[in-house]
Protein backbone atom coordinates (compact mmCIF):
# COMPACT_ATOMS: atom_id res chain seq x y z
CA UNK A 1 0.00 0.00 0.00
CA UNK A 2 1.38 3.36 -0.99
CA UNK A 3 1.71 6.12 1.54
CA UNK A 4 2.22 9.77 0.82
CA UNK A 5 3.67 11.93 3.57
CA UNK A 6 3.34 15.69 3.61
CA UNK A 7 5.38 17.63 6.17
CA UNK A 8 4.44 21.22 6.76
CA UNK A 9 4.83 24.00 9.34
CA UNK A 10 1.53 25.43 10.52
CA UNK A 11 0.72 28.05 13.13
CA UNK A 12 -0.89 26.27 16.07
CA UNK A 13 -4.68 26.06 15.80
CA UNK A 14 -4.72 28.09 12.56
CA UNK A 15 -4.71 25.52 9.75
CA UNK A 16 -6.96 26.45 6.81
CA UNK A 17 -7.77 24.82 3.47
CA UNK A 18 -5.69 27.56 1.81
CA UNK A 19 -1.92 27.64 1.39
CA UNK A 20 0.35 26.15 2.54
CA UNK A 21 -1.87 23.18 3.42
CA UNK A 22 -4.36 23.13 0.53
CA UNK A 23 -1.90 22.94 -2.36
CA UNK A 24 0.15 20.34 -0.48
CA UNK A 25 -2.67 17.89 0.22
CA UNK A 26 -5.26 18.84 -2.42
CA UNK A 27 -3.80 16.47 -5.05
CA UNK A 28 -4.00 13.54 -2.59
CA UNK A 29 -7.80 13.49 -2.74
CA UNK A 30 -8.50 13.37 1.00
CA UNK A 31 -11.16 15.30 2.91
CA UNK A 32 -9.58 18.72 3.38
CA UNK A 33 -11.90 19.87 6.18
CA UNK A 34 -11.28 16.71 8.21
CA UNK A 35 -7.54 17.31 7.93
CA UNK A 36 -7.89 20.98 8.91
CA UNK A 37 -10.13 20.14 11.90
CA UNK A 38 -7.78 17.43 13.18
CA UNK A 39 -4.70 19.63 12.83
CA UNK A 40 -6.40 22.51 14.65
CA UNK A 41 -7.63 20.23 17.43
CA UNK A 42 -4.15 18.80 17.94
CA UNK A 43 -2.26 22.11 17.68
CA UNK A 44 -4.58 24.46 19.61
CA UNK A 45 -2.21 24.54 22.62
CA UNK A 46 0.53 25.96 20.40
CA UNK A 47 -1.31 29.14 19.34
CA UNK A 48 1.14 31.72 18.03
CA UNK A 49 3.88 29.17 17.35
CA UNK A 50 4.84 27.33 14.19
CA UNK A 51 4.28 23.61 14.67
CA UNK A 52 5.69 20.83 12.49
CA UNK A 53 2.81 18.69 11.19
CA UNK A 54 3.11 15.42 9.32
CA UNK A 55 0.14 14.15 7.30
CA UNK A 56 0.46 10.49 6.29
CA UNK A 57 -2.00 9.47 3.59
CA UNK A 58 -2.77 5.98 2.37
CA UNK A 59 -3.25 6.69 -1.32
CA UNK A 60 -5.39 3.59 -1.93
CA UNK A 61 -7.97 4.07 0.87
CA UNK A 62 -7.62 7.88 1.23
CA UNK A 63 -7.32 7.38 4.98
CA UNK A 64 -4.90 9.68 6.75
CA UNK A 65 -3.23 10.19 10.08
CA UNK A 66 -1.78 13.35 11.48
CA UNK A 67 1.33 13.53 13.62
CA UNK A 68 2.16 16.73 15.40
CA UNK A 69 5.72 17.62 16.24
CA UNK A 70 6.41 20.08 19.00
CA UNK A 71 8.47 23.22 19.03
CA UNK A 72 11.70 22.88 21.03
CA UNK A 73 11.35 23.10 24.82
CA UNK A 74 13.32 26.36 24.82
CA UNK A 75 10.81 27.91 22.38
CA UNK A 76 7.90 26.82 24.59
CA UNK A 77 9.57 28.27 27.68
CA UNK A 78 10.32 31.57 25.93
CA UNK A 79 6.74 31.78 24.67
CA UNK A 80 5.35 31.00 28.14
CA UNK A 81 7.53 33.66 29.80
CA UNK A 82 7.23 36.15 26.92
CA UNK A 83 11.01 36.53 26.63
CA UNK A 84 13.03 36.91 23.43
CA UNK A 85 16.00 34.78 24.43
CA UNK A 86 17.73 33.02 27.28
CA UNK A 87 20.59 34.49 29.30
CA UNK A 88 23.95 35.24 27.71
CA UNK A 89 25.57 34.14 30.98
CA UNK A 90 23.27 31.48 32.48
CA UNK A 91 25.53 31.02 35.52
CA UNK A 92 25.31 34.63 36.62
CA UNK A 93 22.54 36.43 34.83
CA UNK A 94 19.00 35.20 35.52
CA UNK A 95 16.59 36.60 32.94
CA UNK A 96 13.24 35.22 34.08
CA UNK A 97 11.45 32.93 36.51
CA UNK A 98 9.33 29.89 35.64
CA UNK A 99 6.75 28.55 38.08
CA UNK A 100 6.30 24.84 38.70
CA UNK A 101 2.83 25.20 37.14
CA UNK A 102 4.37 26.65 33.97
CA UNK A 103 6.99 23.88 33.88
CA UNK A 104 4.14 21.36 34.11
CA UNK A 105 2.18 23.11 31.33
CA UNK A 106 5.22 22.93 29.03
CA UNK A 107 5.87 19.32 30.08
CA UNK A 108 2.31 18.43 29.02
CA UNK A 109 2.74 20.10 25.63
CA UNK A 110 6.06 18.39 25.06
CA UNK A 111 5.26 15.07 26.80
CA UNK A 112 5.34 12.79 23.75
CA UNK A 113 8.80 14.03 22.81
CA UNK A 114 10.30 13.86 26.30
CA UNK A 115 12.05 10.83 27.74
CA UNK A 116 9.98 10.89 30.94
CA UNK A 117 7.15 8.48 31.62
CA UNK A 118 5.13 10.77 33.90
CA UNK A 119 4.43 14.49 34.25
CA UNK A 120 6.48 14.84 37.43
CA UNK A 121 9.68 13.75 35.68
CA UNK A 122 8.72 15.62 32.51
CA UNK A 123 8.41 18.85 34.52
CA UNK A 124 11.89 18.17 35.95
CA UNK A 125 13.17 17.78 32.40
CA UNK A 126 11.72 21.21 31.52
CA UNK A 127 13.37 22.66 34.65
CA UNK A 128 16.67 21.19 33.46
CA UNK A 129 16.33 23.25 30.28
CA UNK A 130 15.90 26.34 32.47
CA UNK A 131 19.40 25.84 33.90
CA UNK A 132 21.08 26.37 30.53
CA UNK A 133 18.76 29.28 29.68
CA UNK A 134 19.62 31.27 32.81
CA UNK A 135 16.14 31.01 34.32
CA UNK A 136 15.08 30.45 37.88
CA UNK A 137 12.17 28.21 38.88
CA UNK A 138 10.03 29.47 41.76
CA UNK A 139 12.76 32.09 42.33
CA UNK A 140 15.44 29.44 42.93
CA UNK A 141 18.09 27.51 41.02
CA UNK A 142 16.18 24.97 38.88
CA UNK A 143 18.36 22.16 40.29
CA UNK A 144 17.19 23.02 43.79
CA UNK A 145 13.56 22.84 42.67
CA UNK A 146 14.24 19.49 40.94
CA UNK A 147 15.41 18.16 44.34
CA UNK A 148 12.27 19.54 45.98
CA UNK A 149 10.20 17.79 43.33
CA UNK A 150 11.95 14.51 44.25
CA UNK A 151 11.15 15.20 47.90
CA UNK A 152 7.46 15.61 47.06
CA UNK A 153 7.24 19.36 47.79
CA UNK A 154 5.19 20.01 44.62
CA UNK A 155 3.22 16.76 44.49
CA UNK A 156 -0.08 18.64 44.87
CA UNK A 157 0.69 20.53 41.62
CA UNK A 158 2.46 17.77 39.68
CA UNK A 159 0.17 14.84 40.36
CA UNK A 160 -3.11 16.66 39.77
Amino acid sequence: MAKDTVEILIEGGKATPGPPLGPAIGPLGINMMQVVEQINAKTGDFAGMKVPVKIIVDSSTKEFEIEIGTPPTTALIMDELKIEKGSQDPGMDKVADLSVEQALKIARMKFDALLSNDYKHAAKEVMGTCVSMGLTVEGKDPREVQKEVDEGVYDDVLTA
